[in-house]
This record gives C-alpha cells, structure tokens and sequence, in this order.
C-alpha cells in the first residue's frame, strides 16, 4: 500500500507554494531520495528530477532558485537545498552546487542572536525555533563537506549546541519550540524565553536534525552533542502512545483535544530507526508497522495519510495569536496528506527497509 500510495502522491504534485522555493517541497525531495536510495527504483529519482527541474533554472550566471529571496532572511528556504547537494554529489554537474551556493550566501549574512544562533526569520527577530535547526544546519554542515569549508561545519555545530542550551526544559525532560532571547514576544516566558508548551512537530524537526547531523560529522565530532541526541531520543520514545503515534501536545495525555498527530510520529519513526541504526537508541521493531497502521486510512479517493497538523507557528498571523500554548496547537486545523507528513513518512519507511536489510524490487507494492 506504502509504495503505491507514495508513487500517487509524487505523481501527483505540484510545488507546495507555487513560484516560491520553499521547505515543504524539499521534504518531498528528502523522501524521494530516501526511496530511490533503499529501493534502487528508478522511478523516485524520476519523480524528483521532474519536480526540482521545475524550480532550478540556468542563466548566464548560474543555476538560480525560482521566486527564492535571500532578502527574505528565511532558514526555512534552506531545507530543499539538500536535494541540491545530493543531486551534485550523485552526477558531479556544476549547476547544483551553483544553486546551492544562493542558500550559503544567505546564511553567511543571517542576521544572529547575540549568543549567535541564526535568527528563525527577519520578520522574527532575536528568537530560534526547533524548526530552523532541521531547516539550515544539516545544509550548512553538507555544505561545508562538500566545498572544503570546514569552518561552516564548526560554526553549524556550535550554533545547534548553543540552540539546544536556549531552549532545554529540565522539568520536561523537552525542547521549547522556541526561544525569543529578547524576551519582548507577548508567547515567551519572561524568565526563560520558552513558549509554553511542546508541540511534536516542533520537537521532530529537531530529532530528525540531530540524527542527520550525526550521520553527517561521525561519531567524534558528534560527541559534544551526543548525550543530549541520545535523551532527546529516549525521552521521545518514553511518550509513544500505545497505538505507537504521538500527541499533538506531546507530554500531555490529559489535555482535552489532544490527538495522535501523524506528521511528527513520522518525524519520530524516522529520527529513531535512523538513531539506532548509528547506535544512539534502541528503536522497537515495530515503529514502522504502527505507524502505518495508525496514520494511513482509506479516504474517498483511495489510501491517505490523515491527522496532521496543517501548521502552527508563534506570534500574529491572520490577525490570529498564536501563544504557544497546548490549547492553541490543539486548535489548529487538522488535514490529509500534506506533505510535512508525507516526506517523512517516505524517510521512515525507507530507512525501515535498511533496518530490515531488504532492497525492494522495482515495481512491487509493500
């Protein structure tokens, strides 16, 4: 059902926010590569070659980024430029890291918090979120490997340590989705910085990165972020509801409306099987098949993904607070198929055939 469900949705898509280079198409690229990696299936690459063609131009000058503003001072932009670097690293053609390099130069004048840590957006000044780290540092770091500039992958991995000292929650064991340093935002907590609440998307955007990171710099380099990787992973795991999902508001069972949100429990599958495969936690063997059987439903039009948060943030938007608090995030919409939800659903379940030592045959449905 999973690859056949996939291969529709990929068939299917358009780019998320037309004329924009944005994050949510890259996380359809990541699952693309995902698959096309663990499956040997053609038809994964084709479905990604199709799909960043669209939004990868030539000029005289360069490959540039279709409707990317490095003005905009967005790490959000940053994600899809990993596809960028793999697709470079995979046929050795100049234009990839020609586009790329648009994503570098923005981060190189990122505005930072005084403890210098990149500001999430222009428009969000002085705070980090969680999102961001998954966003920029796994690029910034690939980067750096792949042109010979270590001292991008020293100043990635300082910046997502300090990150991770900001917004830390002892009493919860936890990450705050984010911090505003300057303590002005009406959300943050005047003594720590921190949003209220812990929100699981949130939280999986960070242990997708820090997996990821590992896999990048090794085990040495790692090390200074290692203990913490390994209880953030622990921590999670020790929050899995019985149906193998996790709550929308991740540590609070009780709280009324709370639901198991499919979105992060994929983001959790995949920073699990991807952690124990580099020896950071023990991931039970069935996280794969719950999930599936926990997010995949048979809707009107054929199997779908369902119970994902559409989005959330912190701060105005659409004349809408957003406070960060449990009864906020529980209120926002919930849809189907988006694809925050579906990319990393395609990474969970291919990093579940690398688990399982399988290499899948073209062309057969699992």
């Amino acid at each position: 059902m999973l690859i056949d469900f996939f291969d529709a949705f990929a068939r299917d898509y358009h780019a998320y926010k037309r004329g924009t280079w944005c994050y949510e198409d890259g996380l359809l690229y990541r699952g693309l590569q995902f698959l096309s990696e663990a499956t040997g299936d053609p038809r994964w690459e084709a479905h990604l070659m199709r799909l960043i063609n669209e939004q990868v131009q030539d000029g005289p000058e360069g490959a540039t980024l279709f409707g990317y503003d490095p003005a905009e001072f967005n790490v959000d932009h940053v994600l899809s430029g990993r596809s960028l670097l793999y697709l470079h690293q995979k046929t050795g053609e100049a234009r990839w890291l020609s586009a790329a390099g648009h994503l570098l130069t923005q981060l190189k004048n990122h505005p930072r918090t005084k403890s210098g840590v990149y500001w999430h957006k222009l428009k969000y000044p002085w705070q980090v979120w969680l999102d961001g780290l998954y966003m920029w540092a796994p690029f910034q770091i690939g980067y750096g490997q792949e042109t010979g500039d270590d001292a991008l992958v020293a100043d990635a991995l300082q910046q997502v340590s300090t990150a991770l000292d900001m917004t830390y929650n002892a009493s919860t064991g936890l990450y705050a989705h984010a911090v505003d340093e300057a303590r002005l935002q009406p959300w943050a907590d005047a003594q720590t910085g921190h949003n209220p609440a812990h929100w699981s998307r949130a939280v999986g955007w960070l242990a997708m990165a820090l997996v990821d990171i590992r896999e990048l710099v090794g085990a040495a380099r790692f090390e200074p972020l290692e203990a913490r990787a390994r209880g953030l992973l622990k921590r999670t795991l020790d929050l899995r509801q019985p149906s193998g999902l996790w709550l929308q508001v991740m540590d609070q069972p009780d709280l009324a409306g709370n639901y198991g949100e499919s979105s992060a429990s994929a983001m959790f599958v995949y920073a699990l099987q991807k952690g124990s495969t580099l020896g950071l936690c023990d991931a039970p063997s069935d996280l794969m098949d719950k999930l599936t059987a926990g997010v995949m439903k048979q809707g009107a039009n054929g199997p779908e993904m369902a119970g994902m948060c559409e989005v959330a943030g912190l701060g105005y938007y659409e004349s809408r607070f957003r406070d960060g608090s449990a009864e906020y995030y529980v209120s926002e919409k919930v849809v189907s198929d988006d694809v925050k939800g579906v990319g990393p659903m395609m990474m969970a379940y291919a990093v579940s055939l690398e688990l399982e030592g399988q290499r899948m045959p073209s062309k057969v449905s699992a």
